[in-house]
């Protein structure tokens, strides 16, 4: 995949009007964020072909899909795409091969007259076989899809789009429909899609947590407008006009384990400015990670941390100082370095430590705060 993808596209709606200009990278996952109605999966139908009011231009790869003034309007069927949906609409009466020769077929990799027998694993085309192994549901194969979770019902509609080997993959909140034990058996999978395919992703979700274990960037929505747009690490630290607030709020970290102690069953991760010490999940030494630091987790003192429960002491200065979600809180952001960690103090706790943007300061967080 090569070349940003393009999306400038405008549509009136009856409680708001898309009016979005982005330009995204060819490659990785790109959120769009937003509470309901910021006008997130009415952006990804425009991109999709599914708004035929949409006005405005999109390129992906190379290939334009709409240019209105030009009177480019491809149909859907016409777009390299892969959609999946918060529901995953399997075919009842096909088993799980059924439902991957279905996206073989459309793609024009199966006879249209051909029948699932026809997709055999092992013996299909390398892009399922690819998507079936990076999914880990080679084993599902057989299966009727009445009989599979959430997650693995997930897993096969996302492999049965990539089966079509799309330019773009666009995925709906594919996970809003799953308990939290089923968005945690999916969310690897997703991760592992990020890191090993070059293919640009268009992801809604309007969590939190989602966006900070998935996004390499993030466009922020509200009312059809675009509130922010940039690296995801970037737009988590924002405090002027933070993009998620209140008990959400916090920074995405990302570092590399450098160390671990079995003993104590910790890792520490080392990042630029610093590192913190943090559950180990098993990952080697070497292993790049995400860690997410709420700003509720983080409290600050003016002298060096000494008899302390808490394992991680961070020199910083104070960067800004911004108002917090009600009037007795302020939303601080401590430089460590080149990376940015927030802070929810009290104002009490401001005014007393006579906090104010330059002064040096220590950033504590436990251990068993830090998310990884």
């Amino acid at each position: 995949m090569t070349g940003p993808l393009r999306i400038r596209v405008a549509l009136a709606r009856p409680t708001f009007t898309l009016d979005v200009d982005l330009e995204l990278p060819g490659s990785g996952i790109t959120v769009l964020f937003g509470p309901s109605g910021s006008g997130k999966t009415t952006l990804l139908r425009a991109v999709a072909g599914l708004e035929p009011r949409a006005s405005g231009e999109v390129r992906v790869a190379g290939q334009t899909w709409l240019d209105s003034a030009a009177g480019v309007r491809l149909p859907v069927w016409r777009r390299s795409l892969g959609y999946v949906f918060q529901e995953a609409s399997l075919f009842e009466h096909l088993d799980v091969r059924g439902n991957l020769a279905y996206g073989l077929r459309r793609a024009g990799a199966v006879a249209p007259g051909a029948g699932p027998a026809d997709m055999v694993a092992g013996d299909g085309p390398a892009a399922l076989q690819a998507a079936i192994e990076l999914l880990g549901i080679g084993h599902l194969l057989g299966r009727g899809v009445d009989g599979l979770s959430g997650g693995e019902r997930q897993r096969v509609a996302i492999a049965r789009a990539l089966a079509t080997r799309p330019r773009l993959l666009l995925l709906d909140e594919p996970l809003a429909a799953l308990d939290a034990a089923r968005r945690h058996e999916i969310l690897p999978w997703l991760e592992r899609m990020r890191d090993e395919l070059s293919l640009p992703m268009l992801y809604v979700t309007h969590s939190a947590d989602e966006a900070a274990r998935l996004a390499d960037r993030m466009v922020a929505l509200d009312t059809g407008r675009v509130r922010a747009d940039g690296p995801a690490a970037e737009v988590f630290a924002a405090i002027d006009a933070p993009v998620v607030a209140g008990d959400d709020a916090g920074t995405l970290v990302h570092a590399r384990l450098v160390e671990r102690d079995p003993r104590w069953h910790l890792a520490r991760a080392e990042f630029d400015g610093g590192s913190f010490w943090v559950r180990d999940a098993g990952q080697a030494v070497g292993a790049r990670v995400r860690l997410r630091v709420l700003a509720r987790d983080v409290s600050v003192q003016l002298d060096a941390p000494a008899r302390t429960s808490v394992q991680n002491h961070l020199a910083a200065v104070v960067e800004a100082i911004a108002d917090g979600p009600d009037s007795s809180q302020a939303l601080l952001r401590l430089r460590c370095g080149p990376t940015a960690l927030l802070a929810r103090l009290t104002r009490r706790a401001v005014d007393a430590l006579g906090l104010a943007p330059g002064v040096p300061v220590w950033a504590l967080v436990k251990a068993v705060a830090v998310i990884g």
